[in-house]
């Protein structure tokens, strides 16, 4: 039996935006946008492997907040668990993974070509930033 592994995706708002990161690798996934985050490493909780792969992916520091219902299932064995997070410090730059960054108002969230599996949870997530947008 193969065990379910999670990896966590960060829907972080900064001033009433979405922050979508646009892959540029592997090349089946490239020139798409999806929620930066990345796998949970052994003895890590979600919340802490979202800090991590923030400020790995990203050279941020966020404060996760709260996780966003449901599971998206990505290649087995791993499934997609989203967290809303705060910007607390950094500037947003694609370190790894990424090519480019775009800060989306909600009414922008459709402007991008997200990946299937974050296409739930950034309209889950669109519905709470409407509601903390300044």
């Amino acid at each position: 039996m193969t065990t379910v592994r999670v990896v966590v995706g960060a829907a972080l708002f900064d001033g009433g935006r979405l922050l979508a990161a646009r892959r540029s690798a592997p090349p089946e996934l490239a020139g798409r946008w999806e929620l930066p985050g990345g796998k949970l490493e052994p003895g890590e909780s979600a919340e802490e492997a979202l800090v991590r792969e923030l400020r790995e992916e990203l050279g941020v520091e966020a404060e996760p907040l709260e996780r966003v219902a449901g599971e998206w299932p990505l290649r087995p064995p791993y499934v997609l668990h989203v967290w809303t997070a705060r910007l607390l410090a950094g500037e947003a730059r694609p370190l790894q993974d990424h090519d480019e960054l775009r800060w989306l108002a909600p009414d922008e969230l459709d402007e991008v070509d997200w990946l299937d599996q974050d296409r739930p949870a950034v309209a889950l997530a669109a519905g709470l930033l409407r509601r903390t947008a300044p």
